[in-house]
Formats: C-alpha cells, structure tokens, sequence
C-alpha cells in the first residue's frame, strides 16, 4: 500500500535536555507530547492513537498503556514497539498504515528517558555491555562500542576510511548542535579534541560515541485531509520502507552492508525520487561510522566515499547535502528511542523554515533514516513541505 501524500506530520515537540534531575522519563515525554500537542493545535482529546518504545530507567512493561495513562488518554490505537533506534520511523510507518487503514485518525508517537540522572554511570556502562547473543557473544564480553568498532575497523580496511574522517563527522555534527538552541552540547568540538579523546573501542574515543542525555521527543501523525483544516503547516509523508537482516552482528551478512539499501529504495520507491532529490539528511549516527555508510547506502555518493564527503565539507550545512543539522545523537541528544525520533522532529522544523544560521536554504524534501541495533534494523523516510 503507498502512503504517498496520504498522511502528514502536524505536530512535533522536544523536552528540556541535557541533564534534567527533577523529570522522570515519562515526565520527559509529557513536556515533548504537550510541546507537540500545542504546536499542532491539538488537545489531549483529539488522540485516539499513542505509539511509543521503551525504556532503561522506567519500570514498566506495558509502556504504551502506561504512557496513556499518564497523558490521560484512552486511545483506541496503542502500543510500545521495540525496534532499537530505528523504533520512531518504524513506529510512523505503523502510524501512517493505521490511519489509512482507518483505526486511528491522529497519533501521537513519543520516546525518551532520563539516561543522564536517571542512572548511574555504572549502571550505564552494564546496558553497553549487556549485549550481544547470549551463547555466542557475550561470553566473550563485547560492548555495543565494540561492535560498531568492529564495523569501523572493517570499512577502513576494505575502502580506507581514515580516522580523520570519522573525526570529522563529529566536528560536523557538534558545529551544527552549537546553532540549536536546546542542544545537550553547547562546547565547541575541534579535530585535534575528536583525535586526542580518551579511547573507548579502537578506533573510537569518546567523541565517537553518542550522548547519555534526559530528553524526550513527540510528534503527531494525521491524514492529509484532517491536516488541512489545522493551524500548523504540515508536513507530508512521499515515502517509507523497512528493512531487517539480522539481530546480532555475528549473524550479519556483511560488516559493511547492511539494510539502509533496501529500505532507502523502498522509500524512493514510494516517493518517485531518488538521492539527488533530497534537500538535507537526518541520519542516525549512534557513532560517528555509522552516517558514513548510511550515506553509501543511501545512495548519497559510492562504497568508500563518504569519509571524503563530510572531510570535502558536503554534509555541513551550506553544502551539497547537509546532514543532522541539529547535531544528531552525537552532540544534541540521545536517549533511548528519543535519539532517532529527533532526527524527524528537525527534518519537520527545516522544511517548515525559519531557523536561521542553522536553517538550510530552500529545503522542501528531506530523508531521515533511523536504525536500530547494530545496523541491524532499518526504515527510511522522505518527508515534504507539500504534496507531490
């Protein structure tokens, strides 16, 4: 089924972030969902449909019911979806089918939690080692920085990616938080910090790696027609697809192609455009290989040229193809779920204008594309500021 033209995203919003001791996570998610709930003119009562994901530092286990009954909704659509990262474009595509399909008429998606004061550091570093197949791996103690290392380790050998190319998507990213207003990261990060920082999982340090912020994120789904008659400007759905190969690395196909492929063409599919079509990217970067490959995925440029990329300056905003130009999970936050899902909160903030330095001139389309695991599930989407 296509859901081109036929679904818009009408709200959004994002909680205070950074380190937020008084919020609990659904505290969190409440502030982003009122934040959405006001930008697009909505009241609680107008949700009939909550998706949201999961969470490290709240107990529950029906999240979703719990969520609703937090907000004070009773929703005739609901459900918590674990996807990993790739949760909010995945949790849009479930969104989109059920108002199509007619189960729900507007949805709110949220996600987010206190990761920063709502665990400590030990406690933290137990969920990056709690990973991994639990015959086949974790005897062996691997981390996620250590899977995504591995992964590193494989592109520079099979294509030459440098170190200074991954240095160089963290600097990228961490110029483009330093002009968002709500940023986690408000330093300036140069080359010579990204290269010198302390090592986590060779080849990458701390700056590779992504935040542990308090932040929760929210936007609302309608269709096309209800949109119409809203006060905010909508943002509408051209394209979305989805892709799964594996869940643990040591089953992964390959160490340097993954699923972003397929689901990318899927979206395109869908859209009627391809790569030369989009204005800007918001790509998950939980380190700073992954928009690398997302980039060769995509279709953005071949196998082995995306360290030359973003070093040549083409994913800075003012360049070819600007990329999270709201600093992406590795300088503006990470939370859980929340980390992808505020990649679609600024593709809708940029192709509905008026963000200053940090705007990208004459946006109309955009690609986010969320993954989940260790590259292991995938889903693209391409948004515009007007049907087509």
């Amino acid at each position: 089924m296509s859901l081109r033209n036929k679904i818009a995203i009408v709200g959004v919003g994002e909680s205070d972030i950074g380190k937020v001791p008084n919020m609990t996570g659904l505290g969190l998610n409440a502030q982003a969902a009122k934040r959405a709930l006001d930008d697009a003119g909505l009241k609680v009562t107008d949700i009939d449909g909550l998706l949201t994901a999961y969470s490290f530092t709240e107990p529950y286990f029906m999240l979703g019911s719990v969520m609703c009954e937090y907000l004070g909704l009773k929703p005739r659509y609901n459900a918590s979806m674990v996807v990993g990262g790739a949760s909010p474009a995945v949790m849009l595509k479930h969104a989109a089918e059920a108002i199509a399909a007619g189960h729900a008429e507007t949805v709110l998606i949220c996600a987010g939690e206190n990761r920063a004061s709502g665990q400590t550091r030990d406690q933290a570093v137990a969920a990056l080692l709690a990973v991994g197949h639990p015959y086949f791996e974790q005897p062996y103690g691997p981390s996620i920085p250590g899977f995504y290392a591995m992964i590193a380790q494989r592109h520079m050998a099979e294509y030459g990616t440098t170190r200074e190319h991954l240095a160089q998507v963290a600097v990228t990213a961490r110029r483009h938080a330093l002009l968002h207003p709500n940023a986690h990261m408000k330093k300036p990060l140069a080359m010579e910090d990204v290269l010198a920082a302390k090592p986590i999982a060779d080849p990458l340090g701390m700056f590779d790696c992504c935040l542990l912020s308090d932040a929760g994120g929210a936007f609302i789904v309608t269709s096309a027609e209800r949109a119409r008659d809203l006060p905010s400007r909508p943002i509408y759905l051209l394209g979305i697809g989805e892709y799964h190969t594996h869940e643990h690395l040591l089953c992964a196909p390959s160490l340097t192609e993954f699923g972003a492929s397929v689901s990318g063409q899927a979206a395109y599919a869908m859209a009627g455009l391809g790569p030369s079509d989009m204005d800007f990217a918001e790509l998950y970067d939980c380190f700073t290989i992954v928009p690398l490959i997302e980039l060769e995925e995509l279709g953005f440029c071949k196998r082995g040229e995306s360290g030359a990329f973003y070093a040549d300056g083409k994913a800075a905003i003012g360049g070819e193809l600007p990329v999270n130009t709201h600093g992406g999970m590795l300088s503006h936050a990470h939370a859980g779920a929340a980390g992808g899902l505020f990649g679609i909160v600024e593709a809708v903030r940029q192709l509905r204008g008026g963000l200053g330095p940090r705007q990208v001139d004459g946006a109309e389309t955009a690609l986010v594309h969320n993954e989940g695991g260790i590259l292991s599930s995938h889903c693209t989407l391409i948004l515009a500021n007007q049907q087509r």
